[in-house]
């Protein structure tokens, strides 16, 4: 039985203390999972070759293209089941969370056949170099053999976090990322399997993560309890679900596309850029993983909150969020811009592949904290029923403006330094739009 020290009480009483509790360990955790996913690219990048390691990393851009989708529906479980909570509405709890089980294995299964059939194809087409196209291939496809378990431990940890419970998601990833760790070793060193090692490390790794939030399903008190017999696609709970999640799955896709255009003109310059960029791609992940973690909170809180109709609340979660996550990432991104080299040598020892990583450290990660700004005003906007124009924010202020600047400004001059400022840049356009819209629907709704 789950014991009430799990739950965060979000409808009553002080705000900071309580994002914190709920943000810190999120973050914590989606760090650890980058940082075990990142012991995939370092172990192949230290114990096999550059090209193994350019494989691994290239993979990202496309891998997250259909991830993203489905994970991004996940949001909306999390919407969902936080909304009956503040209504306590508890027969609409129980057939959310049955819902959404169903529909990851379904998202799990189409992401499955599509990572099989496409995973050549889509590395073609981003102008994947020879010489690590047959590695990238392998690594993609193993990946996508573990979706399912992927998919269920997002869903699952978005039902667990819809009531505050942060912390247990974290120790799934604590136990299968050192697992992942010690059988990237295992595999690449011992074995020297390179790339086809440290990916079945990672489909290991997600089996045994989602089996323990379903397990800790499984055995939560009602009406959270999962039960596999009564899984069920409630077609108010799937409208609901898709309402909110499929545009932030659609957000999450393009941006990704806009990514692969950007992957695409590194893998241009060459198998050094790749891998450089690669490299400092592991810390973007984990500065801006402190974004997300504070981005969840504002939606989980705004949720609860909007669903019993404490509106001036949620103006609060909005400030306490917002200030929090630009202070914590700003730290981040000091570390990142002051110790870049002695960070980019735990990836490689490479002088080229270093130059690479470390103009992608100073001119976007050093900047990422920008981002909060955009991804919180978004998701308390999502927390209140609105996904689409967050949604369209992005698409419009980083998916586009970036896809344009590589057909044009990069295109002019091919060079890395160029390519890297569109971030700043478009992560500045997206903030003022987005801001912008939160605060005239912000005016409508609480009037």
């Amino acid at each position: 039985m789950i014991h009430r020290s799990h739950n965060i009480d979000m409808l009553h009483g002080s705000l900071l203390d309580k994002i914190l509790i709920f943000a810190l360990p999120l973050a914590a955790s989606m760090m650890l999972q980058q940082l075990f996913n990142s012991a995939d690219v370092a172990v192949v990048g230290r114990f096999d070759s550059p090209q193994a390691m350019a494989a691994v990393g290239s993979n990202g851009a496309a891998i997250n293209l259909m991830i993203n989708l489905f994970v991004g529906l996940s949001i909306g479980a999390n919407v969902i089941v936080a909304r009956c909570i503040g209504r306590n509405e508890k027969a609409g709890i129980h057939d959310a969370v049955h819902t959404a089980i169903a529909l990851a294995l379904i998202g799990g299964v189409i992401l499955v056949a599509w990572g099989l059939a496409m995973a050549r194809t889509i590395l073609t087409m981003m102008d994947t170099p020879d010489d690590i196209i047959e590695l990238a291939v392998v690594y993609f496809r193993i990946y996508f053999l573990g979706a399912p378990f992927i998919m269920l431990y997002n869903f699952g940890a978005a039902i667990l976090r819809s009531k505050g419970d942060s912390r247990r998601p974290l120790i799934s990833l604590a136990a299968g990322g050192i697992i992942n760790v010690i059988l990237n070793l295992i595999f690449v060193v011992g074995f020297r399997l390179s790339v086809v090692g440290v990916a079945l490390a990672t489909v290991i790794s997600n089996v045994i993560s989602s089996l323990m939030i379903m397990r800790w399903l499984m055995s939560e008190e009602a009406p959270f309890t999962f039960r596999p017999s009564e899984l069920m696609l409630g077609k108010s709970y799937v409208i609901e679900i898709l309402k909110v999640g499929l545009p932030a799955g659609i957000q999450g896709s393009l941006f990704s596309i806009s990514n692969v255009c950007i992957q695409t003109a590194i893998n241009r310059i060459g198998s050094y850029a790749s891998a450089g960029s690669a490299a400092a791609l592991n810390y973007d992940f984990i500065v801006y993983y402190i974004v997300a973690a504070f981005t969840q909170a504002a939606v989980t809180f705004t949720s609860q909150n909007f669903g019993a109709g404490n509106y001036k609340r949620c103006d609060r979660v909005f400030a306490v969020s917002m200030c929090a996550g630009v202070g914590f990432t700003g730290l981040a991104c000091l570390v990142c811009y002051v110790w870049c080299t002695p960070l980019l040598s735990f990836y490689t020892v490479s002088p080229e592949v270093l130059s690479y990583g470390e103009i992608r450290m100073i001119h976007v990660v050093a900047f990422l904290w920008m981002t909060n700004i955009y991804e919180i005003s978004g998701g308390c906007l999502r927390g209140m029923g609105h996904s689409t124009l967050p949604s369209v924010m992005v698409l419009l202020g980083c998916c586009a403006l970036r896809i344009v600047w590589v057909y044009t400004v990069f295109a002019a001059h091919h060079d890395f330094t160029t390519l890297m400022n569109v971030y700043p840049l478009s992560w500045l356009i997206t903030s003022i739009g987005t801001l912008l819209a939160y605060y005239i629907i912000r005016k409508k709704r609480f009037a």
